[in-house]
Parts: structure tokens; C-alpha cells; sequence
């Protein structure tokens, strides 16, 4: 291409595996878009791929991009002329072109598709394993027996596929942030060695990937944002220096703005100035979000160095089975009484079980919710008249959680009081599925692109090997002087978190810059640490975030083993913020005297009991 243009319009229709088909059909209709990008894939998600794959070699792609969203729009996709990227593809992208090639053709619709290969490493287990790859944070063997096993690719091979003519390009397991990278580095022209470049348009990828959550989605100030029953998609208008605005189209529900937009930057991030990913090392430390106009933001600043010269790799196991019941129960003391009724049915079923021969159970959980579980209080100390009970457990064998499944019922005529709302009838076992993650050199990797039978090897520099980065120092704030008084965090802060197999992260972004020395003498590591005392296992680390005026905390271990293998009742961490938010901070008077807002934001939420 010699002709660039002057800058290019990039809608997200699809976060996640289930989003509503409203989505990419409002970005279409009304976003007058280059390229729509839908992003389909998650560690838990390729482990439901993994399980219909095995079921069906034609199976392991996401179904719905075919059949709720190219098919039925795909008079509208070829008449508008827009590109699409997407990771529809999974573990299968070769079924999922020919499932969308038939739609087409049912259609009358003509497109060129591509797919990106090389991600799916499950037929090179066994050598992977001969070479004693370790998993990056406990150091353990990959399993003997293994659901699936993919490399992240990055943007690279998405950008030849579009140069290759490409109007669909269908991938594997490619970082969600090169579904919107590839296409910019099409257009833009822009070189592997264009770091700061391809950091910003990671940067671009990166808040466009969930969807609606940079629309105002999922935001701490929830009660702001218009129009849930019609949220906007997003939509990144990017030029080629790497800044972009974001938007939504016009009379959609949401509600854009720096602070909506920061909290999405935060999300899922662990040093934001070492941010890494294949084709870059992303320093986000310094980005400035700015409002350009009603429902439009301006993003900038992002940095990048080389890449690393190695692919983050997850493979999916199998860990024997896990099983959930929920009950209901109200009266006086709710909590206490299913606090005893859960402790009394897995008393119970650990008796029957051993009696039947089984080993113990590998792990339960009593969880009552609607006490305080969230922030590890005791049921028994909570007023509230009525309480869900959460019992879960895990075995290798399902015919302990299948006795498990029995002896939940029984409870109702042999113990407490209003027990009722038994949800979902007997408890049938799931198989627990857990990540593995770990790295791989770049050069043992081969990816290609195939459109039309026609591939293509995309080459792929190397990169330099991974280096510890120091993390920014904090300033020195002066020590407070005269009195203070108590408010929750949320007077202070919005918050935003997320995950990444069993490490959590929560990113905590002032309201006012003036409230940062406040932030930072009163959030410390050790205080969230503290706080998460009933969930968190491993250690806690605060970042500095200055561009955003915040902070990103990291939190290893805390999310019960993660997706499906945990048995908790989050266990994405989805509720983490929000936990932090209510937490007591000491604010000087005088601040508070400076600042209004500050005592009338401190009437959203109070610590429970």
C-alpha cells in the first residue's frame, strides 16, 4: 500500500463467548466501521472448546460468530465493505471458515477468508514435555495428559493475511489486543521495530477487547451510565502516530469518559510498564485519557520496547470434578443457621464417603452469601434474615460427588429451619479443568496463514530474552498533619478488576490527582493483603500508575485456582474491586473541607457489618 489513510475505525462487537449478537449488528448498522474485531476467547473458554472438540473433530470453534452474527448479517458485511478479525477459530479455525463459508454461499455472499496457524501446539506435546517445560509460577512438569496446549500469537501474521487480501480473518489463540493491532499495522504501514507505535495500537486492541466494558460497562460509578438495555459498542477512531478516540455510536446507552475509559485500561494488567506481549513491550505507565467531546475520549502516550523471544503457552488439564449446590434460607439468624447447616452436610458426606470407600475430598467450601463473604466475615455475626448457602466440593472420583449430590436435600427436613430455593436440583459433577502456563522460544514456533488453500509462513522476529523491570519509585508524599476523618475508598477512587488464571488484579484510579498522597499512605500492599486476608494466598504488589493517577495492585494466588478449577463463588475476582472500594481510609479535614464531592461520594456505599 502506498496510500494511507489518515485514520482508521475499529468497533469491537463481541467480548467474550456469549455476547449478545446486538453487538456487531448496532457496529455495522450505525459505525460506519473499516474493520469489526470480535473477541471470543478466554482461558475457560478454550477449555470448553477443548471438551466439544474431543466430542466432535468438527466442534471447538465459537459457534455463535457463525450463526448469530456472520450469517445472519452477511448480506449487511459484504454490502458495507467492513474487514473482521476475529479468534472465533479456537482450537478449530479450519471448521469454523467452512461452517462460514456455507453460510455465505446459503447467503449469496461472497468473501475472501483467511485463518492464522501455528497457535495449536497439542500435536507437539509429548516433545514439549521430553524438554521439561516448567509452569511460570509454581515450576511444576507439564501434565502427562493435556485438554489443549496453545501458543499466543501476536498481530503479525493477522497483518499479512490482510495484505493478502484477506476481507475475514479467522484465528486460533492470538493475544486479544492483535485482533485491532493487525489491522493497524495493515493500514498504517508501520514496522516490527515501530515500538511505541505498536505499543499504543496494543493499547487501542486492548480497550476495545471487552466490548461494552469501555463504554461505561461494569464501571464503579454505575448509577452515571444511561441506557443499559441498549449499551453502545465501542469504537476507536486511530491514527497513525497511535493515538485514537474512543466512541460508541450516536444514541446508544454508555457513557465514555476518562475515568470509564481508565478503569478499562487497568483491567487484566500486571506491571503497566512492562506490559508484555508478542510483538512488544508495552509501557502503559504514562498514558493520558482526555474527554475530545461528548461520549469521546482521546487515549495517548503509550510506549513500547522490543519484544521478549518467547510465546506465552496455556494448556488446558483435566483435575477430577467438582460439584455446587445452592440453597436458600431465611429467618432469624439466616446466616448462622446455614453456616451450621453447610458444616453439618459436609460433615456428613465425608462420614458416607469414607464408609463407601472413598479417599477424602480434595477441597470444600462453605460460602454464605449475602454476609460479607466477599470480604471474609463471619455468618454468624450477620443480621441479615435471609442468606443463599453455597457448598461446594472437588474429588477425583465422581461417585464421591455424586454421594455429595444426595445428601444435599436431606437437610431440609433434618436441619435448620427455612431452608428453601433449592437452585438447579441435585448437584451432577463437572470436570475441573486447570491452567498451565508457561513459555516457549518464538523460533519453535511455525505460524502461516491459509486462505483458500494457498500458505503462506509468516516469519516472526525473534525478540530479546525476558529482563526483570524495576519498578517505578513511589514519591514522596509529606507526612499528613492535622485531623482526619473516616470514608470508604469510593469516595476517593473508582476501581476496576480482573484476572488471569489464578493471579488478580485490581486497578485503583484516583477521582482527583489532589487524592493520591491519600492513596497511597492509606492502600498499601500490605493493607490489601490484609484485606483480602480470607482469599489471597500468595503475595500482593502495588504498581504505580502516574498517567492515570492511580495504582494496579497484583495479587498472586487469589483466586482458588481460577476459572473452572475453582470453587468459589468468584472466581474471577470480578467482585474485588468493589470490595477494596469499601474500604476505610483516613482523609484529612482539610481535604475533605477542599473537596465537597469527597463527603457526598461517601454516602454511596458504607462497610457492612
Amino acid at each position: 500500500m502506498t496510500d494511507r489513510p489518515d485514520t482508521i475505525r475499529i468497533g469491537c462487537g463481541a467480548g467474550f463467548w456469549g455476547d449478545t449478537p446486538e453487538g456487531p449488528k448496532q457496529l455495522i448498522e450505525r459505525g460506519a466501521l473499516d474493520y469489526l474485531i470480535l473477541d471470543y476467547l478466554a482461558e475457560i473458554t478454550m477449555s470448553i472448546l477443548a471438551r466439544m472438540k474431543a466430542k466432535d473433530p468438527a466442534a471447538g470453534y465459537a459457534t455463535d460468530f457463525v450463526t448469530h452474527v456472520a450469517g445472519p448479517l452477511a448480506e449487511q458485511i459484504a454490502a458495507s465493505g467492513v474487514k473482521i478479525v476475529t479468534n472465533a477459530g479456537g482450537l478449530n479455525p479450519a471448521a469454523c471458515r467452512d461452517a462460514l463459508e456455507a453460510a455465505f454461499r446459503e447467503a449469496g455472499v461472497t468473501r475472501k477468508i483467511a485463518l492464522v496457524l501455528g497457535d495449536d501446539l497439542s500435536d507437539r506435546a509429548d516433545s514439549l514435555r521430553a524438554a521439561d517445560l516448567r509452569e511460570m509460577a509454581s515450576g511444576a512438569p507439564l501434565p502427562d495428559r493435556l485438554s489443549s496446549i496453545n501458543a499466543y500469537l501476536g498481530a503479525l501474521p493477522v497483518a499479512r493475511a490482510l495484505a493478502d487480501g484477506a476481507d475475514i480473518v479467522i484465528t486460533g489463540r492470538v493475544t486479544d489486543s492483535a485482533l485491532a493491532l493487525g489491522p493497524l499495522i495493515h493500514e498504517f504501514g508501520w514496522r516490527d521495530t515501530d515500538h511505541d507505535l505498536l505499543a499504543a495500537g496494543s493499547l487501542a486492541g486492548h480497550v476495545l477487547e471487552c466490548g461494552t466494558q469501555a463504554t461505561g460497562g461494569i464501571v464503579t460509578d454505575w448509577q452515571d451510565v444511561p441506557g443499559w438495555h441498549d449499551m453502545g459498542f465501542p469504537i476507536a477512531i486511530c491514527a497513525p502516530d497511535g493515538s485514537f478516540e474512543l466512541t460508541k455510536p450516536e444514541g446508544t446507552g454508555g457513557r465514555i469518559t476518562p475515568l470509564t475509559v481508565a478503569e478499562q485500561i487497568t483491567y487484566e494488567i500486571g506491571d503497566p510498564a512492562s506490559y508484555i506481549l508478542p510483538d512488544v513491550t508495552c509501557d502503559f505507565s504514562q498514558v493520558t485519557v482526555t474527554q475530545a467531546g461528548p461520549d469521546r475520549v482521546r487515549v495517548s502516550g503509550a510506549k513500547g520496547r522490543a519484544p521478549t523471544d518467547s510465546y506465552k503457552v496455556c494448556a488446558t488439564y483435566a483435575d477430577g470434578y467438582r460439584a455446587t449446590a445452592t440453597m436458600t434460607i431465611s429467618g432469624p439468624q439466616a446466616g448462622a443457621r446455614a453456616q451450621a447447616t453447610g458444616e453439618a452436610i459436609l460433615s456428613r458426606v465425608a462420614r458416607l464417603a469414607a464408609q463407601a470407600g472413598f479417599s477424602p475430598f480434595d477441597e470444600t467450601l462453605v460460602e454464605v452469601l449475602g454476609t460479607g463473604a466477599a470480604f471474609g466475615h463471619d455468618p454468624r455475626a450477620c443480621a441479615a434474615t435471609e442468606v443463599v448457602l453455597r457448598l461446594s466440593a472437588r474429588h477425583a472420583d465422581k461417585g464421591a460427588l455424586a454421594l455429595f449430590g444426595r445428601e444435599i436435600y436431606p437437610a431440609a427436613t433434618a436441619m435448620a429451619q427455612g431452608i428453601t430455593g433449592f437452585a438447579g436440583g441435585r448437584p451432577a459433577p463437572q470436570p475441573v479443568i486447570r491452567l498451565f502456563s508457561t513459555f516457549i522460544d518464538k523460533a519453535a514456533v511455525d505460524i502461516e496463514t491459509d486462505m483458500g488453500g494457498s500458505r503462506h509462513p509468516v516469519p516472526v522476529p525473534g525478540g530479546q530474552p525476558a529482563t526483570p523491570h524495576a519498578p517505578a519509585a513511589a514519591p514522596a508524599d509529606p507526612a499528613p498533619t492535622g485531623p482526619t476523618e473516616t470514608l470508604p475508598l469510593i469516595a476517593l477512587a473508582c476501581a476496576r478488576s480482573g484476572d488471569k488464571g489464578d493471579i488478580a488484579n485490581i486497578g485503583l484510579l484516583a477521582r482527583d490527582p489532589a487524592f493520591l498522597p491519600v492513596l497511597r499512605r492509606e492502600v498499601t500492599a500490605d493493607r490489601v493483603k490484609a484485606r483480602f486476608a480470607h482469599v489471597a494466598r500468595g503475595p500482593v504488589t502495588r504498581h504505580e500508575w502516574p498517567g492515570l493517577h492511580g495504582f494496579n495492585f497484583v495479587m498472586e494466588r487469589a483466586l482458588g485456582g481460577g476459572g473452572i478449577a475453582s470453587l468459589r463463588n468468584d472466581p474471577q475476582g470480578k467482585g474485588y474491586a468493589q470490595a477494596l472500594l469499601m474500604m476505610p481510609v483516613a482523609v484529612p479535614v482539610d481535604l475533605i473541607r477542599a473537596h465537597p464531592t469527597l463527603a457526598a461520594a461517601a454516602n454511596r456505599t458504607e462497610e457492612p457489618a
